[in-house]
């Protein structure tokens, strides 16, 4: 039974995993969304970016300080599980292969990355309905949660 504990310290360490990347227009915006798999309440730092012309543009960023051009056009939404980058005004000029990072605090296994390429013709609309979905397992997570803030709320009385 011995050599069962290291792996078991390997496990512990390793906190996240980008699961999925999709991307889909949004009428004339672009959505990128990163799925990953949490295990820590660690905090999440992310990146998004462009490869275009061998060239690397950060999107945004809460490791690295985003170009200016994607900056102002550019917001990211987080979810439970999910990493949402939301491009305005998105053209063929922002064709390219994106990148999602993620590094979780303390998360030994190192930073998390995967590609998408992206080209306008054949990108699919996005599904309405998928974010119906997520707000609502949300609002029910938020519901459940109700009674354990209240018990909070009571311990600190």
């Amino acid at each position: 039974a011995q050599p069962l504990l290291p792996l078991a310290v390997l496990q512990a360490a390793h906190c996240q995993m980008i699961k999925d990347l999709s991307a889909c227009l949004l009428g004339q915006n672009l959505r990128v969304d990163c799925r990953y798999e949490n295990k820590t309440d660690n905090p999440l730092t992310y990146e998004f970016s462009i490869t275009k012309d061998n060239r690397k543009h950060i999107i945004q960023s809460t490791m690295n300080v985003p170009e200016n051009i994607y900056r102002s056009r550019a917001n990211v939404t987080m979810h439970r599980n999910l990493v949402c980058l939301h491009l305005q005004s998105f053209t063929t000029s922002d064709e390219g292969v994106y990148m999602c990072e993620l590094r979780v605090t303390n998360d030994y296994t190192g930073n998390q990355i995967k590609n998408i390429t992206v080209i306008k013709d054949k990108l699919e609309k996005c599904a309405g309905f998928s974010l119906l979905i997520q707000n609502t397992s949300w609002l029910l997570l938020l519901l459940l949660s109700l009674p354990l803030l209240q018990a909070v709320d009571f311990v600190s009385l």
